[in-house]
């Protein structure tokens, strides 16, 4: 099985959102960091679902994670 990225991002105003750099299109915003989550992985279940039907493969992951220390 593959793991996919997943980028959150805090929202200024309040809540957050998700997207997967790997899948475009799937994203979700929710009002905690588990709403969106939660949204995240119903939108990829959904996008993959759609992929089966068609029998179109899900595009590998190819996305890294990684961070740098702020000079």
């Amino acid at each position: 099985m593959s793991e996919y990225v997943v980028v959150y991002e805090r929202a200024d105003e309040g809540g957050w959102g998700a997207y997967l750099p790997d899948v475009p299109g799937v994203v979700a915003l929710g009002i905690t960091r588990d709403d969106v989550t939660a949204g995240i992985r119903e939108a990829f279940d959904a996008y993959v679902d759609e992929l089966k039907t068609h029998g179109v493969e899900l595009p590998a992951p190819a996305a890294a994670v990684g961070t740098i220390e702020a000079a």
